[in-house]
């Protein structure tokens, strides 16, 4: 029998000065949720556990942390399961990006236009991290935050979904 780890304190908080409130989260929750649906078919795909999950999505927030400070530098993870969420997910942000601009008719020189901001995109991925590792259960192949994903975010509530 496995323990729950110990629960997350304020001082153990991942990104802790990224701040998500409530309207963050209302506001964003088409994105929470594609980004959701996102990491939970690739873990299915890849057969991934909750640690690789964890691994791709703390990549990809450095990636975005370091964009945010005007250097282009993309952290990719030495594991290979994690990389291919890193992979899925970023697809995933790319696809969002040209829905949006089609919708919104917003089309550059350069083709598409950024109707969606980093930042917002690393407020969900932190979203999802904290989520990650209150719902992972510590065991070392555990999959309890896919399960959780699974429950939360089912195809059927994004199937249509509009960003």
């Amino acid at each position: 029998m496995h323990e729950r780890p110990a629960p997350i304190t304020l001082e153990s908080l991942p990104n802790a000065d990224v701040r998500l409130s409530e309207s963050f989260l209302h506001e964003h929750e088409p994105l929470v949720l594609w980004l959701a649906f996102s990491l939970c078919s690739a873990m299915e795909k890849e057969r991934a556990v909750d640690s690789d999950a964890g691994e791709a999505l703390e990549a990809l927030i450095r990636t975005y942390r370091t964009m945010d400070s005007g250097l282009i530098y993309e952290t990719r993870p030495q594991n290979p399961y994690a990389a291919g969420l890193q992979e899925a997910i970023k697809k995933a942000v790319d696809e969002a990006r040209d829905r949006l601009a089609k919708q919104s008719g917003l089309v550059e020189q350069s083709g598409v236009a950024n109707a969606l901001r980093d930042k917002d995109i690393l407020g969900a991925l932190v979203f999802l991290q904290r989520m990650g590792m209150e719902y992972q259960n510590g065991r070392r192949r555990g999959r309890a935050f896919l399960h959780v994903l699974k429950t939360w975010f089912p195809a059927e509530k994004t199937a249509g979904l509009a960003l």
